[in-house]
């Protein structure tokens, strides 16, 4: 249409820089498995209207994403809709609204029509004709993702356009409508003769949820290779030519068979999920339609969208689910983030847990598998140690009776249903620990403490996205001494990681936690043993002063606040008194309205002056990364690994972070795949338009020799115990205490697709 004709130039650079893609993804495929498909080769990856889960659905600019980060053969998915003069679109809805700014453009009134015996009101294609729709504009019509590409300005795209200008090695037509199109005398058969006729054009796949129409069209394409597919929509729904619900037609896959080649089905038909979203056991679906000669393509596979708890917010570890089971894999995925797949099929599947690793990055637990279990749980732990993790964290806290234990808060609140029992009138603050109030261990006895119900920790819940609220109480809570003892009998473990904090208030209070410390790791053999490395973390150089020259303990210092950069004289401070340093991911990637904005230098800085740099917190929560990962955990992992070059992860997660390091597609140097390359810090913010541009944050501070250095810590005050008899409640201050703070100008297309190329280092 209009805006994207005599564009010749841009399109062959497109296409240029495609072909080097697909051969680099190409060169990057790994041998061959044995894989359980009907055709024995690897499923296919189908991007649903392009790579939707970031640009507007069905425009240019989704499709080339899809073409860039996606496999050689990725399969272009065009929901196909006719205009009034019965000109074939790529548009996701029959409804214009959505998915467009047509309400903007117009002033005309929405319509009622019925659809499927449905009435649905709405602006409709059938009453715009294709040059009405030349100045309608794309939109992100999914309001969780991202508007800040829609003043790209992607006009409406028709059937052979997507195809000549983007050439594709795989197109998929789907036609949702057929039935409510003839009621209003347009053809879809017509326009799916005239596209097959077209020399210009192929079309590798044709699906329709409708069985009078594909068994209408079926003979024409008997001889092509196009394929036919039949679409199962939800098991209740009818199938408006048959009168029978989608799951009757599931029992006759024969009857499909003499229509069809192949069918698409929800990823629930598959793997169903309970109310609570935890996987029930598959179906037979797959086998049944093997053994019927069906291809089977699953649906519904959205990065950004909760799915079964069981995935543990791991995209991938989903689609490993439908490939890589061991009794079946299905033929393809319908995806709006093809990227995820097509790395999950190329680089993941078929690789065993015992896998050699293939990348040197350590893998250091956040308070155990908080993101599974409650933190600092056995249950937490005995998780960690089963997906993989390196280095066991134990954030050490006191209790009333001076015993150190494991927990990620000094504030039990944070951690356990303290509130709901009857030490809820404990509540103080301590400004010297933070300006909220809270509920302190050292307030409680250690039998106090075990007698709380612990608490998963969900800190992305202000998105509705909780943790296995099956188990959000199991667990209990251990002593530093417990902890020693789990760790030091595993020997998959490379170390521990002792983490200290507040240690000159808690002297001040009488509780000595380093001396705590170094007596339970020395009881537990841990400074005569030589097997696991003893790693002592605190943001406090005192801390850590108080170690070095006592121990061989590695000690890391944790820079809480997100920095832009150090000075040389302050690195030359930190390397006195440790060998680590913990940063946040904002300080290697700092981000703007949640788009990477730059890299700043601090890794390379820091790892110049021989200190191990590890950064933290990764999450596997979609809301928790930048637009830039594309909602993928995996995506993350590798751009600080590949990209920044950092030497360890503090992961909630473990198993996401082990299993990346043990993928077939590392050390491929230039054959790595494009969907395994590192992300490009910087290029999709270059792609939004000035008028959606967020505003220019300020430069993170840098980190000078005054935050670092700290006097000495104070001794241990000597106090007069008063210990409180467990289950009794002494007298608490009232709380008073603060709640804590915690323009349509249209991009150069040349521009825009550069960009896209160099998202991803090649």
């Amino acid at each position: 249409m209009g805006s994207l004709r005599g564009i010749s130039i841009a399109i062959f650079v497109v296409q240029a820089l495609l072909a080097s893609v697909a051969l680099v993804s190409a060169q990057g495929s790994a041998t061959p498995s044995r894989w359980q498909t009907l055709s024995g080769e690897a499923p296919v990856v189908i991007a649903r209207g392009g790579f939707s889960g970031i640009f507007s659905d069905s425009s240019f600019g989704a499709y080339s994403l899809a073409l860039v980060t996606g496999p050689s053969d990725v399969i272009l998915w065009c929901d196909v809709q006719l205009t009034k003069d019965g000109a074939g679109i790529c548009f996701p809805d029959l409804k214009l609204d959505n998915n467009s700014n047509i309400a903007t453009v117009f002033t005309d009134k929405p319509k009622t029509y019925l659809v499927n015996g449905v009435s649905t009101k709405g602006l409709f294609s059938i009453d715009y004709t294709l040059n009405d729709l030349g100045s309608v504009y794309l939109s992100q019509g999914i309001y969780s993702r991202t508007n800040k590409f829609d003043g790209n300005n992607y006009p409406i795209m028709t059937v052979q356009d997507t195809y000549t200008q983007l050439k594709p090695l795989g197109f998929w037509l789907n036609i949702q409508h057929d039935a409510f199109y003839a009621a209003h005398n347009l053809s879809m058969r017509s326009f799916v003769l005239s596209v097959s006729r077209n020399a210009k054009v192929t079309v590798d796949y044709i699906s329709s949820p409708e069985v009078a129409f594909l068994r209408n069209i079926a003979p024409i394409f008997r001889r092509s290779s196009t394929k036919v597919v039949f679409r199962f929509l939800g098991p209740k729904d009818v199938e408006p030519s048959t009168n029978q619900t989608y799951d009757s037609l599931l029992t006759n896959l024969t009857f499909i068979k003499t229509f069809a080649s192949g069918i698409i089905v929800p990823k629930s038909y598959i793997w169903p999920v309970d109310g609570a979203l935890y996987l029930q056991p598959s179906t037979s679906i797959v086998l049944d339609a093997h053994k019927e000669g069906l291809e089977v393509f699953a649906s519904d596979f959205y990065n950004d969208v909760p799915f079964s708890f069981n995935y543990s917010y791991d995209p991938v570890a989903e689609y490993l689910q439908f490939v890589d089971n061991g009794k079946f894999s299905v033929d393809g995925v319908l995806t709006d983030f093809p990227i995820t797949p097509a790395a999950a099929i190329d680089c993941f599947a078929h690789i065993g847990k015992n896998a050699s690793k293939q990348a040197d990055l350590l893998v250091i637990s956040n308070n155990g598998a908080s993101g599974d279990y409650p933190g600092c749980t056995d249950m937490a732990y005995t998780k960690a140690i089963q997906d993989g993790v390196d280095v066991l964290d134990c954030p050490v806290q006191m209790t009333k009776d001076g015993i150190p234990i494991c927990l990620g808060s000094i504030n039990l609140i944070q951690s356990t249903d303290i509130v709901r029992t009857g030490f809820s009138n404990l509540t103080e603050t301590v400004p010297e620990i933070m300006q909220s109030s809270g509920i302190f261990t050292y307030n409680l006895s250690w039998s106090d403490i075990k007698s709380l119900k612990p608490v998963i920790s969900s800190p992305q819940s202000q998105y509705k996205l909780f943790r296995n609220p099956k188990f959000q109480n199991a667990g209990t809570y251990l002593k530093l001494s417990e902890f020693l003892s789990m760790a030091n009998t595993t020997s998959s473990l490379n170390g521990v990681l002792i983490s200290i904090e507040n240690a000159a208030y808690l002297a001040k209070q009488g509780f000595g936690v380093t001396d705590a410390v170094l007596k339970a790791l020395n009881e537990a053999g841990y400074d005569k043993q030589t097997t696991q490395k003893v790693m002592i973390q605190s943001s406090s150089s005192s801390v850590l002063m108080k170690f070095k020259g006592k121990t061989n303990y590695q000690l890391v210092y944790k820079i809480d606040e997100d920095i832009g950069g150090a000075q040389s004289s302050t690195i030359d401070d930190i390397k006195r008194f440790a060998s680590a340093v913990v940063i946040s991911k904002d300080s290697v990637f700092p981000e703007n309205s949640a788009f990477l904005a730059r890299a700043t230098d601090v890794v390379s800085r820091l790892q110049a002056a021989n200190l191990s740099v590890l950064v933290q917190t990764f999450s596997n929560e979609f809301t928790s990364q930048a637009w830039d990962f594309f909602s993928d955990a995996t995506v993350e992992i590798n751009s600080f690994y590949a990209g920044a070059g950092i030497n360890g992860v503090i992961t909630d997660f473990p198993k996401t972070s082990d299993r990346y390091r043990r993928n077939r597609c590392l050390k491929r140097g230039n054959k790595t795949p494009i969907y395994m390359s590192p992300v490009q810090p910087g290029s999709l913010l270059q792609l939004v338009t000035t008028d959606y541009l967020p505003p220019a944050e300020a430069p993170k501070p840098y980190l000078t020799e005054s935050d670092v250095v700290e006097p000495p810590l104070p001794p241990v005050a000597k106090t007069t115990s008063t210990s409180t008899p467990s289950g009794t409640v002494a007298a608490a201050p009232a709380p008073n205490g603060q709640p804590k703070v915690a323009a349509s100008i249209i991009v150069p297309l040349m521009a825009v697709l550069l960009a896209m190329y160099y998202c991803f280092e090649i």
